[in-house]
């Protein structure tokens, strides 16, 4: 893929400089953030919809509350819409006018109708709430995917305890983990990736 920075206006590349400079999102978890992370973890494999939409907005609200930035709607819904590109993981939508900014995560994946593994589900919100603040607590014009961007979800998933709310008992009782794969530069809102 050719470089995307390359393709942007002079304005873009310094936002997207900007956005590659930051590493991480200074997050203290709250107790609150945890038990919702670990409640998740334990609620995802049900498929209960409104039970996941409920957690998903406490991590939502816990995060933001912590940060001092506007909250943001999230939405859960069932299987992932597609196209030839792949299958829609989130979708992040600013504020506009009087509407508030809203996230949408899908919990059913398109090819195997199957859950979505915990830990890419989790992923996708923080990738979603990284989008977030990166307009509201970073102050940035724009919410471009660059290495930094990256870093500060990865900074997310570790500060709220994702990584040991990930390794969860299989069959035989060895822990097992998930394994999310990076989209290509330069997709942003629609964040399509294959399944």
């Amino acid at each position: 893929m050719p470089n995307f920075r390359s393709r942007l206006t002079r304005a873009q590349q310094r936002v997207y400089d900007r956005s590659s400079t930051i590493a991480s999102i200074p997050l203290m978890a709250t107790p609150r953030l945890r038990q919702a992370v670990m409640a998740l973890a334990a609620s995802l494999p049900a498929a209960d919809r409104a039970r996941i939409e409920r957690l998903s907005q406490i991590i939502a609200d816990e995060t933001v509350g912590a940060l001092r930035v506007p909250r943001v709607r999230v939405l859960v819904s069932g299987t992932r819409p597609s196209n030839a590109r792949g299958e829609l993981h989130g979708l992040y939508t600013g504020a506009h006018g009087g509407t508030p900014a809203t996230i949408k995560v899908w919990m059913i994946t398109v090819k195997r109708r199957q859950v979505v593994a915990f830990k890419t589900f989790l992923r996708t919100l923080l990738h979603e709430i990284c989008h977030h603040l990166d307009y509201v607590f970073l102050r940035l014009p724009d919410s471009f995917h660059t290495d930094g961007f990256y870093k500060r979800e990865s900074s997310l998933f570790y500060r709220i305890g994702g990584d040991a709310a990930a390794v969860q008992p299989a069959a035989g009782g060895e822990p097992v983990a998930t394994v999310r794969r990076r989209p290509p530069d330069g997709l942003n809102a629609g964040d399509l990736q294959s399944a």
